[in-house]
């Protein structure tokens, strides 16, 4: 069977566009005829990725204290380690979410996306696009006893996600859905860097992927974005070379217990562009023909013979994959995001 996403560009989830309606029009009007699915660009208060959580479900929650403000001037954390500290309450041996603000913005998202599609702004083939954050990256502000609260937080979290996602898909057609779990935190957990986690983390990814994932239906398409983050910057931590990425999509496709229909990978910086060394892990890859693989190799610094370069050292260890950013982009430097968009369009054509 081939890959259900196949197209030569995903969008990984965030766009430089100011609403939700913006984005999906921008999105149908540059994009619709190269993705198999849409994001809504992530606007509004969920630009700050896991800083949603942070701030609308986490520290809301009546048995969470907040052990540490940031001490960023502004009172807008800078970079991971300047975000606010959170602990869970003496005595609290268990926490419950009654419900998940970010699938509220999605399904009020999945009314403009049918309406714009319905229009014909949006082809009839394109999904709409919900980017899940994986526990790790979601749970981040809980530094102060990670070893106590985290595995409290994170089974709170799972049931919240499990219920939640049954709401999404009650509203929104499996058929037109795509899920993308998006993890940054994890593959920094991992890599050893993080100054606050504790033993396991291999267990925090490879746990929620064996428990979370075979809760999707086969019809949701269902995808995964492994990289390194843009906290402040790209990457947040600078890894050697793609094995980590590709021992956790073999992982993830092996273990998901149903069609893992892509996988993102982030590239380099563009000073490695053709080290080669980087890349040759990309032939340790077993993800198999239903799984589309992207390589986030589009960077906007160099745009189109950054790329080019970057596409031609990883060809030399994979044979066929789509490109997309490094990451989301919503967060890119310029004053124009259309014209940042349209600039993406012309980067990724200049591949045919």
């Amino acid at each position: 069977m081939s890959a259900r996403a196949a197209s030569e560009l995903l969008l990984v989830g965030s766009l430089p566009a100011d609403s939700t309606e913006q984005a999906l029009r921008a999105g149908g009007e540059l994009f619709g005829d190269m993705v198999f699915a849409l994001p809504d660009g992530e606007t509004g208060p969920r630009r700050a990725w896991v800083g949603y959580e942070r701030e609308f479900l986490v520290r809301p929650h009546p048995d969470v204290e907040v052990v540490a403000e940031t001490e960023s001037p502004t009172g807008i954390p800078r970079h991971a380690y300047e975000t606010p500290v959170f602990g869970i309450r003496s005595g609290v041996d268990e926490l419950h979410w009654d419900s998940w603000p970010r699938i509220d913005d999605a399904l009020e998202s999945w009314r403009v996306f049918s309406a714009l599609r319905s229009e014909g702004v949006i082809p009839a083939g394109v999904r709409f696009q919900v980017g899940l954050p994986f526990p790790s990256s979601a749970l981040n502000g809980f530094k102060a006893d990670f070893a106590r609260d985290y595995p409290v937080a994170e089974r709170a979290y799972e049931e919240l996600v499990g219920r939640e996602l049954v709401r999404l898909m009650s509203v929104i057609p499996p058929g037109d859905l795509a899920l993308q779990w998006d993890m940054a935190y994890e593959t920094q957990d991992i890599e050893g860097v993080l100054a606050w986690t504790a033993e396991g983390a291999w267990e925090r990814f490879a746990g929620p992927v064996v428990r979370l994932t075979p809760q999707i239906p086969e019809d949701v398409m269902l995808g995964y974005h492994f990289c390194y983050g843009t906290f402040p910057e790209w990457p947040m931590y600078e890894a050697r070379d793609m094995g980590l990425l590709v021992r956790m999509a073999n992982y993830a496709v092996a273990n998901s217990g149903r069609t893992v229909d892509w996988v993102h990978m982030a590239g380099p910086r563009y000073l490695r562009s053709e080290d080669r060394s980087f890349f040759r892990p990309l032939v340790d890859l077993e993800t198999g023909p239903e799984t589309r693989v992207f390589l986030g190799i589009v960077q906007p610094i160099d745009g189109e013979s950054g790329l080019k370069r970057r596409h031609a050292t990883a060809s030399r260890y994979l044979s066929d994959f789509g490109v997309a950013m490094y990451c989301g982009f919503g967060r890119q430097p310029g004053a124009d995001g259309l014209e940042t968009m349209r600039e993406h369009r012309r980067v990724v054509r200049s591949l045919r």
